[in-house]
């Protein structure tokens, strides 16, 4: 069986458990990381060199960094309606995964750890300012895009692409500051919460 190793707040490993359940896809997870078992160790860091998570084990296979191992688990396990084959198609769904580790998860990192997380070391007020500002700007080129599909990021259909924006998309609405108003993300936001999978891993890890 499937083995994913990370704790499910995280939302990375949130990533993972989502396209499971997307896939129908049977697994065993284990809690590691902050406050659980230390990726620090020489037995994690075997697995994953960068300590972090999620990482998982697929058999005899290991693989880590959370988008290539969903990219993997669509790809071995019948996730075609996630993922086209089609060379166009799935460009177009790994151009906004790839926007979101990229572009999007940067512009919200300083805001989310000192709003969410009150994190000490990220409390300089223009630093948060900017974040919030960057992180705006990122959000609004995604409601433009979801004005264009009138349904999911990639198209008309739920794809991959939405997994990982989804869960930034949840990030955005938990985070406490002033947002503009950006109805085609709202309606987004609304619609990811009637799949199952979403309700189950989508919500910072809690049903």
């Amino acid at each position: 069986m499937l083995k994913i190793l990370g704790k499910a707040s995280s939302i990375n490993v949130r990533k993972v458990l989502w396209t499971c359940a997307e896939l129908g896809l049977a697994f065993e997870r284990e809690d590691w990381g902050t406050g659980f078992q230390s990726t620090e160790t020489p037995e994690f860091l075997h697995l994953n060199p960068n300590g972090m998570v999620p990482v998982i084990k697929d058999g005899d296979f290991v693989l880590w960094e959370s988008n290539s191992i969903i990219r993997y688990l669509v790809s071995r396990y019948g996730g075609e309606h996630l993922y086209a084959a089609e060379p166009q198609a799935r460009a177009r769904i790994d151009q906004w995964i790839d926007w979101q580790a990229a572009d999007l998860n940067r512009s919200w990192s300083y805001a989310f750890l000192a709003l969410v997380r009150q994190s000490p070391l990220h409390q300089d007020q223009q630093a948060l300012a900017m974040s919030c500002a960057s992180w705006s700007k990122h959000m609004t080129i995604l409601d433009r895009q979801l004005q264009s599909t009138g349904h999911f990021v990639a198209g008309e259909q739920f794809t991959l692409a939405d997994i990982p924006i989804g869960l930034s998309v949840n990030r955005w609405f938990g985070t406490p500051f002033e947002r503009p108003e950006l109805p085609a993300v709202s309606a987004y936001f609304e619609r990811l919460d009637e799949r199952s999978g979403y309700r189950q891993y989508g919500r910072n890890g809690t049903p």
